[in-house]
């Protein structure tokens, strides 16, 4: 049981991360630096995404209660906001708008970081997969630890493929790149519809029969 909820929490993360699909314009940015450059860039990316994600992750409830917000209403909100990036990942084949003027320093913190690796996506099913644990009636699924755990390793794999970047998208071409991005986006926009699901039922406005 255990590890099949490591597999439900690691799963989505590692799909809306999507390491492969942000691949190229880590490529394109670290075109003209060094060796030494490309892996600074690269290392102050993923720092950046772990402290976004885990602040988030600790104390986006508390924000959310400070706002008076309820979860079912985020994950409403969430879940638009997922559906609308994936829609327009596969019609554009970008999830936001980069502007390739940013300075080489700050080009690992924004986009990089964030919200390319970790964005609205990331932080929603974060905090939704940590709620699961708190339903009512509490469900203890998915703990606090698990869901750390399993961020920690997509963080790590998306690390290592920036690392092995040039040689990835040698191996795959731009063409598999695209198709690996675009299933992605697809399977995001599920993941988006069952938040709107799932909120709907906190909320008490749906009620569907297991």
């Amino acid at each position: 049981m255990t590890a099949h909820n490591f597999v439900l929490t690691f799963v989505p993360l590692f799909i809306v991360i999507d390491a492969i699909g942000n691949l190229p314009f880590v490529i394109s940015a670290g075109e003209g630096m060094t060796t030494g450059e490309r892996f600074r860039m690269i290392n102050i990316a993923i720092t950046t995404a772990a402290i976004v994600g885990f602040a988030f992750l600790f104390l986006g409830q508390l924000v959310l209660n400070a706002m008076g917000i309820s979860f079912g209403s985020f994950a409403i909100a969430g879940g638009l906001i997922l559906l609308a990036l994936s829609i327009r990942y596969m019609i554009t084949g970008q999830m936001v708008e980069v502007h390739e003027q940013e300075s080489r320093e700050l080009v690992g913190v924004v986009p990089i970081g964030t919200p390319l690796t970790v964005g609205p996506a990331t932080i929603t099913t974060l905090l939704l997969l940590v709620k699961q644990q708190q339903g009512t009636p509490p469900q203890q699924e998915f703990p606090l630890y698990m869901v750390s755990l399993s961020f920690v390793l997509n963080l790590l794999i998306a690390w290592i493929i920036c690392m092995a970047g040039t040689r990835i998208a040698a191996f795959l071409g731009q063409g598999g790149i695209k198709a690996v991005s675009r299933v992605f986006s697809l399977l995001l926009a599920a993941i988006a519809v069952s938040m709107v699901i799932k909120g709907l039922e906190i909320l008490g406005v749906l009620h569907l029969t297991a």
